[in-house]
């Protein structure tokens, strides 16, 4: 490590990869200006790019979005795993001495970690170093009567320095999917989306069939979608489709999908969504965050099928908002099948979506607001009213 600030990124994801490609690319950005550790709580898959000069301390693996979570680490029960997680994170703290401390998600979600954050951020506040929570563009709905949103509130009052919100007010404000009782006094910043850096242009086929991509995000509820895009391949006629199903997804659901099939390809997994959008036509996936991004940042027409469980709607208020703007198209994800799926993806062909100038910088901008907020507290001034106190 070099002489920058040290930051601590805590990073947990339970269901997919989103979460995590999200704090690995905002980690490349902090790496500009600190000296980077990431704590990453799930599984992390071969596929997926770790960024040069940023040390992954991985924790013993938890997951599930319903009722409690569940070990994703052979032998270790779930109480052993939290407790393990609890001391390594604050060993991690202890050790690295870090003048910022960034968990996602946390208090706005993630309450079942609360036996592990509350004491990183007591602790971290306590040693003086900088404490924000980095959150995506949207929340999921709550139906609890605003208690939840309420107590995120006072959390974040009491433990935090700053909320970074990465998303363009474009498209979305914390406000619109939070509403507490107790006011939000912790200044809040739209650092703009963060994104993983583009490396690919479109590449020029002489081939002109429609290459149609679909994609699963991290698979492990992608099944209904690329078994209905097996199905739709079957019905479009001069039509080469891609699916990338995910590390995630059920071996038993892999093995399922039609193989060999003319103009049919299946991909377990890839290490780069953009390039696979480089050469497609039209995309069809999830509406995912980071999805969602490599699809526009591509500039394809695209069809968004978002997951949508109980107290799960992110993805469908992302997918409604972006075809309000012209940016998409949106299947209800009840409406699925694979008639239905080949008739959206012939419309898709001639759809032509509506570009948005969308605010693509988060990870630089929360890097400078993050380093401002260090150096301000260490500060001659920002001592000597520590001292006063």
């Amino acid at each position: 490590m070099g002489s920058r600030p040290r930051l601590l990124l805590h990073c947990q994801h339970s269901l997919g990869l989103g979460h995590l490609v999200r704090a690995l690319s905002l980690a490349s950005g902090l790496s500009e200006r600190f000296d980077v550790s990431i704590l990453c709580g799930g599984e992390v898959p071969d596929t997926v790019s770790r960024p040069a000069g940023v040390e992954l301390i991985e924790l013993p693996a938890l997951g599930g979005i319903r009722g409690p979570l569940v070990s994703r680490t052979p032998g270790v029960d779930p109480a052993h795993a939290h407790a393990l997680r609890r001391e390594l994170v604050l060993s991690a703290l202890s050790e690295r001495r870090p003048a910022a401390v960034v968990v996602e998600l946390f208090p706005f979600g993630r309450k079942k970690l609360a036996g592990e954050l509350v004491p990183l951020l007591e602790a971290a506040r306590g040693s003086g170093a900088v404490t924000a929570c980095s959150v995506r563009d949207l929340l999921v709905s709550r139906t609890d009567g605003g208690r939840h949103d309420d107590r995120a509130s006072r959390t974040a009052n009491d433990l935090l320095d700053a909320v970074l919100v990465h998303a363009d007010p474009l498209l979305a404000r914390l406000e619109d999917t939070f509403r507490p009782r107790t006011a939000l006094a912790v200044p809040v910043h739209h650092t703009g989306f963060v994104v993983r850096p583009r490396r690919r242009t479109r590449q020029v086929r002489a081939d002109s069939r429609p290459r149609v991509l679909v994609s699963a995000g991290g698979g492990r509820v992608g099944g209904a979608l690329l078994r209905a895009a097996a199905q739709a391949h079957r019905l479009l006629e001069g039509v080469e489709t891609t699916l990338v199903a995910g590390p995630f997804l059920a071996e038993e659901e892999w093995r399922s999908l039609p193989r060999p099939v003319p103009g049919l390809h299946l991909r377990r997994s890839v290490r780069e969504l953009g390039a696979e959008l480089a050469a497609a036509t039209v995309s069809v996936s999830q509406c995912g965050y980071n999805t969602a991004l490599d699809v526009l940042q591509a500039g394809l027409p695209a069809l968004f099928v978002p997951f949508v469980a109980p107290e799960e709607d992110e993805q469908a208020r992302r997918a409604a908002a972006l075809a309000r703007l012209g940016a998409a198209r949106v299947l209800d994800p009840a409406s699925l099948d694979g008639p239905r799926l080949a008739d959206e993806i012939r419309r898709l062909l001639d759809f032509r979506p509506r570009p948005l100038e969308l605010d693509l910088d988060g990870a630089a901008t929360s890097a400078r607001i993050l380093e401002g907020l260090v150096r301000e507290r260490s500060s001659p001034r920002a001592e000597r009213a520590a001292v006063c106190a």
